[in-house]
């Protein structure tokens, strides 16, 4: 009985599947096949080692030029196979067999590892509400990019914990990850509070944005980021501009004050010389 190893590569990365006997060996006297266990009709042979030298023949196509073993630990029972580049198509459950030549041959060694491959996605965007034409329903987006497999995407009505239905672009990106675009359209109501999930089964990860939107006193949709932002910049545009006229009218009325006295203190002075 062989306990199974479960290991996690990323897409595009190098993936190490471990095989290490513990024990005496000689080298000359072995046979080392690294095999599939779920599909060994597609594969019988992912790399193999007989009398210490790597056999190329009985190896798979699929395989070929991407399977290495480490030379400099053969000698100490360490069999791990290096798989390169790893894609969609390597995720299956292989077995490392080590078989002893001596007056029969007999398996003195079994591993077996189950590859999966998972990458996280990017915290997830969104943005929102947008009106529609008809002012009863708003558009929210949420993105999330560069991740492995395909994830699964929720948006939750967080005022009674619903889900609500959207539609869902997926992107298949030459480097084996998934960029995804969910959109939601909603009833536009005074007090919304949404939440875009992004979950990832394999690397059990769960990631999310909200969105929560206060009651307005004319129960009205709370503007976009964007038109908010731009009502901000005005709001301080105004503001400014407001304190440089105030600054100017000091300036005038102080320059009248100052020219009233010295007016005064002229008009004093020539009284007293006559």
């Amino acid at each position: 009985v062989t306990a199974l190893e479960k290991i996690v590569s990323k897409p595009g990365d190098n993936a190490t599947l471990s095989c290490i006997y513990r024990g005496k060996l000689h080298l000359k006297s072995l046979l080392v096949y690294w095999q599939i266990v779920d599909d060994q009709d597609q594969c019988s042979v992912v790399h193999a080692l007989i009398s210490g030298q790597d056999n190329e023949k009985e190896q798979c196509t699929h395989f070929k030029n991407r399977t290495q073993l480490f030379w400099d630990r053969l000698e100490e029972g360490n069999f791990s196979l290096l798989l390169l580049n790893v894609s969609q198509s390597d995720e299956h459950t292989y077995k490392c067999v080590v078989l002893q030549k001596s007056e029969y041959t007999k398996r003195i060694h079994q591993a077996d590892v189950a590859l999966s491959l998972a990458a996280s996605y990017s915290q997830p965007i969104l943005r929102g509400p947008i009106r529609n034409n008809s002012e009863e329903e708003v558009t929210f987006s949420c993105r999330s990019d560069n991740g492995y497999p395909e994830p699964n995407v929720y948006w939750i009505n967080k005022t009674d914990n619903s889900h609500l239905p959207s539609k869902l672009e997926i992107t298949h990106h030459a480097n084996g990850t998934y960029s995804v675009l969910s959109t939601l359209k909603v009833k536009a109501s005074p007090n919304m509070q949404i939440e875009c999930s992004i979950e990832n089964k394999i690397l059990q990860e769960n990631l999310s944005a909200n969105y929560t939107q206060q009651k307005q006193s004319n129960d009205s949709i709370t503007q976009s980021p964007k038109n908010l932002e731009k009502k901000q910049r005005g709001a301080q545009a105004v503001g400014i501009i407001s304190i440089v006229i105030l600054i100017g009218v000091l300036v005038a009325v102080t320059c009248w004050l100052r020219s009233r006295r010295l007016r005064s203190s002229k008009l004093v002075s020539y009284t007293g010389n006559e």
